[in-house]
């Protein structure tokens, strides 16, 4: 399914050939983001995946680097999260050069120029604004703040006005320095490839990178004894809440099992959230549950957009549901959960651009790749046992964290509802 190179200066490269498409995705996953940034320089991850994409030598403005590859109709494009940034174009098998150099030239000549960074902080300062406009966007920050409080993990990664206002230059090039290394910087290429020729390229344009090492941890804590609540007023037709647990880290165990739970629990219109909150009692449009794994931590959260005057008994059913899934679930939602699992995974790695993020970011964040059978095989052997476990371990009273933002005032009666 893919095969690993790993250069004299560490860089590993994944390929993966994918004969039956047409397109290839060239993806660099760096391990810089924002659980690796102090408290007074937030955002610098993010702020710095903008400025690659500002100008290099050979390609001095944005729209130089944007139309050459538009203009052999491909897409690039690059996001920061809390632990890797990541860059990516896909185009034509055809012109996957045009995709390497145009990233290759990013990455290793980027000018940062003083006024592009000017600008550019005023642009994320309006996406800040924009964010913080936007209900839905703005009840996932606050779970986070509640679920790991003064710590990386729950701070937006973004940012906030007053870090990027204060980001320098040279503080800038400064951290790109310490985080941008090859020994914790994954090249990851999917698709209609001849690999022997793929890594040659690769290795040509980057096998002078310097060597170094850096520290890859942060600091977490999940502990929690007692329920935790934070309500922010906002005007809108809508309340926003999102009601979460911690859950497992990337390496624990029973993330499969934690995956499959909340696959039963809340995604897609047949599971028990979405059948119960929306269709019987239609109290919401969007209802649904997520998991995110971390390096030492994780979540298990639930989302969703209910009317102003049905805030506390739409979060009463919800956490009745809760409560419900530390009895077991059904060998039939079993067998619902582990099918649409399997399935959904099988669809999004038809598509070169999922494979190599996919493949990629297992080698960053893991520094090992399961194969899609391995996953299935994983999945299959989960029993309804398994399940039942995981959720009295993870769904307990003192663990629970409600975000709410919209036009409610009533903290003391939300409060009392955080009982399974």
């Amino acid at each position: 399914m893919y095969t690993k190179t790993v250069f004299d200066n560490g860089l590993r490269v994944i390929t993966s050939v994918m004969p039956h498409t047409r397109s290839v995705c060239l993806a660099f996953l760096v391990g810089a983001g924002s659980c690796y940034e102090s408290e007074e320089e937030a955002g610098i991850s993010h702020f710095a995946e903008h400025m690659y994409f500002k100008g290099t030598k050979r390609r001095p403005t944005a729209k130089d680097i944007s139309q050459d590859v538009e203009g052999v109709g491909g897409i690039i494009n690059a996001g920061t999260d809390k632990e890797m940034t990541v860059f990516w174009c896909k185009v034509a098998a055809a012109h996957f050069p045009v995709a390497l150099d145009v990233l290759g030239d990013l990455l290793c000549n980027s000018r940062f120029d003083s006024n592009d960074i000017e600008q550019e902080r005023r642009v994320i300062i309006e996406e800040i604004n924009m964010h913080m406009d936007i209900p839905q966007q703005r009840v996932d920050m606050v779970i986070d703040e509640l679920l790991w409080p003064d710590q990386p993990l729950g701070r937006e990664i973004i940012g906030s006005k007053k870090t990027v206002a204060a980001i320098t230059r040279e503080w800038m090039l400064r951290y790109i320095a310490q985080r941008y290394l090859p020994s914790d910087t994954v090249v990851s290429v999917a698709g209609n490839i001849q690999p022997d020729e793929t890594i040659a390229r690769i290795e040509a344009l980057f096998h002078d990178w310097p060597a170094g090492e850096q520290s890859t941890g942060y600091v977490t804590n999940s502990g929690q004894d007692a329920p935790r609540l934070r309500m922010e007023h906002k005007d809108s037709e809508q309340v926003h809440l999102c009601l979460g647990v911690h859950g497992f880290s990337r390496f624990h165990p029973r993330r499969f099992a934690l995956d499959l739970l909340n696959t039963a629990f809340g995604v897609g219109m047949s599971s028990r959230l979405f059948t119960e909150v929306r269709e019987n009692k239609g109290l919401a449009y969007d209802i649904h549950s997520y998991v995110e794994h971390f390096l030492n931590s994780g979540s298990f959260v639930v989302y969703a957009g209910v009317d102003t005057n049905k805030v506390e008994t739409a979060i009463a059913t919800v956490v009745e549901e809760i409560a419900k899934l530390k009895q077991g679930i059904t060998a039939d939602e079993l067998h619902r959960a582990k099918e649409l699992s399997k399935g959904r995974l099988q669809l999004r790695l038809e598509d070169s651009q999922n494979m190599a993020l996919w493949l990629g970011g297992q080698e960053s964040l893991r520094r090992e790749i399961l194969d899609i059978d391995e996953v299935i095989s994983i999945i299959e052997a989960i029993t309804e046992d398994e399940l039942k476990q995981v959720a009295q371990e993870i769904l307990v009273d003192n663990g629970l964290n409600l975000a709410v933002v919209g036009p409610v005032k009533k903290e003391e009666s939300l409060l009392n509802l955080l009982k399974l």
